[in-house]
């Protein structure tokens, strides 16, 4: 029987520190500011042409976008709904998130009025798609759904409108898991 060689654990290839398990990596991630733990999962948008092209390319699908940043804690409770529901909805509808803090897509937090976030925008064949919920604003859904199902629900609602030719729809959700805002209106 040979001899076993003497070899350093330096020199082997799958160290811990070269390959750490995702929840290392995420936390490294989050701890230098380079994205939550969904936006790593879900396409992130920051520059206008990519807006631009997911709106204008994306056909017979709904198009969800949502507004927010992914160091802010609503907006990652919402991205794990998303991320959770990609797949269940990936027939129907695309997922993508817009990050609020890049200058390039501030033309679009202006022309949806995006004050709040985590602001969810719907768009069906380049269609502003809106759902009536009950609030004074039917271009977004402002908030985090309250589960997975809420989301899959809402989605395949305005999906089946947009199917009808409907550019509004109404919200499927009961009012108690529809979150509340006032709208509060400047130089009034």
């Amino acid at each position: 029987m040979m001899p076993q060689p003497n070899i350093p654990q330096s020199h082997f290839f799958f160290q811990k520190s070269v390959f750490p398990t995702i929840n290392e990596f995420l936390t490294q991630r989050l701890k230098h500011g380079v994205g939550g733990r969904m936006s790593y999962l879900l396409r992130t948008l920051t520059k206008k042409e990519e807006v631009d092209y997911m709106i204008r390319d994306t056909i017979d699908k709904l198009l969800v976008l949502r507004f927010g940043r992914s160091s802010d804690s609503v907006c990652l409770q919402l991205d794990d709904i998303l991320s959770k529901s990609e797949r269940e909805v990936s027939k129907f509808a695309s997922i993508a998130l817009v990050d609020v803090d890049s200058e390039e897509i501030q033309v679009y937090i202006k022309y949806f009025d995006i004050t709040l976030i985590p602001s969810t925008v719907f768009f069906f064949n380049a269609h502003h798609m809106k759902m009536d919920s009950g609030s004074a604003d039917h271009t977004k859904w402002v908030g985090a759904f309250h589960r997975k199902q809420d989301f899959i629900d809402v989605v395949e609602e305005i999906f089946r409108g947009a199917m009808k030719g409907k550019l509004i729809v109404n919200c499927p959700l009961p009012p108690e898991r529809i979150p509340k805002f006032q709208l509060l209106y400047k130089d009034m």
